[in-house]
């Protein structure tokens, strides 16, 4: 009875863990990874904590705080393991291109993407795109994509898909959440998931990960992990690498500041996990999920009538602290 009874047991597991994949919802990377470990209450800080945190208050009074989500951002397209793959052409050269063998590389890497019809890169210049297959545990990110015919003024007119670079992410669910340089969507090889607000959790009221953060100054030259390069080009004064994390202070009673429901989100979010720096932008930007693929307003039904800059106008950026990178 006992071996019938085990047989079952992994009988079950075996079916939850094959076939429904594609219903299950995204948990991008493994638990232990720089975006979904929590902080301990006594993370040490960086010895320039301070300065950082001045820079960072510094560029939110000069630029201005924003969620980018109708553009600039990310949109996901999750699709099923039938869907059907196509090829994706690497225009060359571009601020990410590191030569021929690497554009070659990254090519073989995209064949076969599953892009779904209808398709669309999120609106902005970086034009950045996610395919997400849940059954495979498999993703791949597109930098300034675009398909020959839709409108967009083409540097190659050779037919299909394009993208000045990007990367495959296999084993998401036990990935780094990393990619390996020089490959990539961002200039600081975190994937484009990494720190994204999705639209279930806005719809939930929660965020169980780190968060990423985009500055109109980063530094030149200069990165921390999780980051594993940069295209920060500011040499001012305590400069923030790429890679830096902030964090609100473990004891900050973050449900007392009476901050509108979104910016609370963040800020418990702030706390227990951090928040990232991914990226440039022209404002001290978190990111949410594009909602073009879905169609899914969540995140201005929970602005309810705000912009971002009105939601996060009472976030506690007075109280972050910059931590010290991890090795």
């Amino acid at each position: 009875m006992a071996r019938a009874a085990l047989l079952l047991v992994l009988a079950l597991a075996t079916f939850a863990g094959c076939g429904s994949a594609d219903d299950l919802a995204p948990r991008f990377f493994a638990a232990d990874s720089p975006w979904n470990k929590p902080l301990p209450d006594t993370a040490p800080l960086d010895p320039a904590s301070a300065a950082l945190a001045a820079e960072l208050e510094r560029q939110l009074h000069a630029h201005g705080a924003w969620i980018n989500s109708n553009e600039y951002s990310v949109p996901i397209y999750t699709v099923p393991k039938s869907q059907a793959g196509t090829s994706v052409h690497i225009d060359t050269p571009s601020d990410m291109f590191t030569g021929i063998p690497d554009a070659t590389t990254l090519a073989q890497a995209l064949e076969g993407i599953p892009i779904p019809p209808g398709a669309r890169p999120a609106a902005g210049t970086d034009r950045h795109m996610v395919v997400w297959q849940p059954s495979t545990d498999t993703m791949w990110e597109l930098w300034i994509a675009y398909r020959v015919g839709d409108g967009f003024p083409v540097r190659d007119d050779t037919p299909g898909w394009h993208a000045s670079w990007g990367a495959k992410i296999t084993g998401v669910s036990r990935s780094p959440g990393v990619v390996p340089s020089p490959f990539g969507a961002t200039a600081s090889g975190l994937p484009l998931v990494a720190g994204l607000i999705t639209l279930e959790e806005l719809k939930d009221g929660r965020i169980d990960h780190a968060l990423a953060l985009a500055l109109p100054d980063a530094k030149a030259g200069a990165f921390v992990p999780p980051a594993n390069r940069t295209d920060g080009t500011y040499s001012g004064p305590h400069a923030i690498p790429e890679g830096t994390r902030f964090r609100l202070p473990a004891d900050l009673d973050v449900q007392a500041l009476g901050l509108p429901p979104v910016a609370r989100m963040i800020a418990a979010a702030a706390q227990r996990y951090g928040i990232v720096v991914r990226d440039r932008a022209g404002s001290v930007a978190f990111y949410a999920e594009d909602p073009t693929p879905t169609g899914n307003a969540v995140l201005r039904e929970r602005l309810a009538g705000q912009s971002p800059a009105e939601a996060l106008a009472r976030f506690p950026w007075n109280r972050l602290q910059a931590l010290a990178p991890a090795r």
